[in-house]
């Protein structure tokens, strides 16, 4: 294990690193956002055939799998290979507040066995919250035009009005279900 991949990045290494890979982006022409990559895979895969919106040139936009594989790779190697083990930092009342709801590893695993258990994927109730929550992503991500990392990153570095306006939205969402539907939800 590498002792400094291991530990949290400040913002002053990984901000730069992410406006270099967005001005690389901007250089060739390129926007980032990972519901276009996860279209790009959809049209790849032959939805193009059952929906109008999948119906694209798919090979002009190649690049987008790698993102995907790359995130995918990429989150497994630092899960496997460079942490620590120790906890997640999260604010000590976060926690407080995610094990009143039932959700006892708060803070200590990243997907919460009380969501995420092998044992839930029978409860009617979990899998209701992830279908129903999945929807409403999706639904979301299209209604807006693009995905949180899509227009937090590189639509308000484009200084695009739409994208303000939608990461607003989206930050006006999140707390709003976490504050209101949560609590009665867990």
């Amino acid at each position: 294990m590498i002792d400094f991949l291991s530990q949290e990045w400040p913002w002053y290494i990984s901000g730069p690193l992410i406006a270099i890979v967005l001005l690389l982006l901007l250089w060739t022409g390129k926007t980032f956002g990972m519901s276009s990559n996860l279209r790009t895979l959809c049209s790849a895969l032959g939805a193009g055939r059952q929906h109008s919106f999948f119906d694209f040139d798919w090979k002009n936009q190649r690049w987008n799998l790698l993102v995907i594989l790359g995130a995918t790779v990429g989150g497994f190697l630092a899960a496997q290979y460079l942490t620590d083990g120790a906890p997640m930092s999260l604010n000590p009342k976060t926690i407080a507040q995610l094990q009143a709801f039932g959700i006892e590893d708060a803070g200590t695993a990243f997907l919460p066995d009380a969501l995420f258990g092998m044992e839930h994927w029978t409860d009617p109730k979990i899998l209701g919250m992830l279908v129903f929550g999945g929807f409403f992503v999706g639904f979301g991500t299209r209604y807006a035009g693009g995905c949180t990392s899509g227009h937090a990153i590189t639509g308000l570095s484009n200084l695009q009005r739409g994208s303000l306006i939608a990461v607003i939205g989206f930050f006006i969402g999140g707390l709003f279900v976490n504050h209101f539907i949560l609590p009665f939800l867990l």
